[in-house]
């Protein structure tokens, strides 16, 4: 198996990205890191490290598309950029999958121009893990569409609840539609449609849920566009470190909240954990022909290393031609994507 991995695309690459590579194949086996991007930086990064040679090669770029650039014209412009690269040797088969820390505009323009959607798929989505009472749960879209129509919620459906069959092993995934009620009939024309989609959907859809519904452990994927999911994603990502840092001013106040903090050390770190995007980071693009990680822009080397482990897992799963075997039939526009 080779992961191809965008070795510039970040705010902390190449060093961090280079550095999660190494860590993340002398941490778990069963495949190679291919690193597109300046062969000069990664050489330097890699000088004096300990690894295989054998698991980490390098493919030369000589462009890089930042998040300053505008996404569509940057993939067909830079041709030669590391995120254009690793799309091309994607679709002609020279990668499992692809890893990019980079520009999500551009990751999507790329994704929908170079490997395409998946026939049938109306719009490609972002799916996110976050923590929840009762495990983990999938938010799609988690910001890739920021207005969509009733087909995209139902598509988003379908895709997640293939995805969590597939990463989690959950059986009988439960759907949930976010809308400002649980009642029929909540929310404007596009959702209530997306409802009754969604319910007549081969799905396990237990019908609209609210924000706390979800840390609760009530659905198993969170259907919603991709702007809700991603002020949803980010506003528990800023609650946990509020939380976080808050418990550990609460313990270190004095000499016996330091006792105390002791005797519970363990437990607090398994909660950390659970709940820190390092650890469970690495969001799928959905709906398009091949397997394509997004990792946040600020991805540290331990994120990287993560999302690099999780990305070997992702290429051993079937989601990709279990989506394309319940959308093959399913007709859609066929319109350019805005971006």
């Amino acid at each position: 198996m080779i992961i191809l991995v965008d070795a510039m695309g970040g705010d902390n690459a190449p060093e961090s990205v280079v550095n999660g590579c190494v860590d993340a194949i002398n941490e778990a086996d069963g495949f190679e890191v291919l690193l597109l991007g300046d062969e000069n930086r990664i050489l330097e990064i890699l000088k004096g490290k300990t690894y295989s040679g054998e698991r980490i090669k390098i493919h030369h770029t000589t462009e890089v598309i930042t998040v300053d650039d505008i996404p569509t014209k940057a993939i067909r412009s830079k041709k030669d950029s590391s995120m254009a690269v690793g799309f091309k040797m994607l679709k002609e088969n020279k990668g499992d999958i692809f890893l990019s820390c980079g520009n999500s505009g551009a990751l999507m323009a790329g994704a929908l121009f170079i490997l395409g959607r998946i026939k049938g798929v109306d719009r490609p989505s972002l799916a996110a893990m976050i923590p929840t009472k009762s495990g983990r749960a999938l938010i799609i879209d988690a910001g890739l569409n920021t207005g969509c129509k009733p087909i995209n919620y139902h598509q988003f459906g379908i895709m997640g609840s293939i995805y969590t069959k597939e990463m989690l092993g959950t059986k009988k995934p439960r759907v949930g539609l976010i809308n400002i009620g649980s009642e029929v009939g909540k929310g404007n024309e596009a959702l209530r449609q997306a409802y009754n989609m969604l319910s007549s959907a081969n799905i396990d859809f237990v019908g609209n849920v609210e924000g706390n519904d979800i840390l609760m452990g009530k659905v198993d994927v969170v259907v919603c566009d991709g702007f809700t999911g991603n002020v949803l994603l980010k506003f528990l990502e800023g609650a946990a470190s509020y939380f976080l840092g808050s418990l550990k001013s609460i313990f270190n106040k004095d000499i016996m909240t330091k006792i105390s903090g002791l005797l519970i050390k363990k437990h607090i770190s398994e909660f950390k954990k659970g709940v820190d995007a390092d650890e469970h980071g690495g969001a799928p693009i959905l709906g398009v022909n091949g397997l394509v990680l997004k990792s946040h822009g600020n991805s540290n080397a331990k994120t990287v290393k993560n999302v690099v482990i999780k990305a070997s897992r992702f290429a051993r799963t079937s989601v990709l031609d279990n989506i394309k075997g319940e959308f093959v039939n399913m007709e859609v526009e066929d319109i350019e994507q805005d971006i």
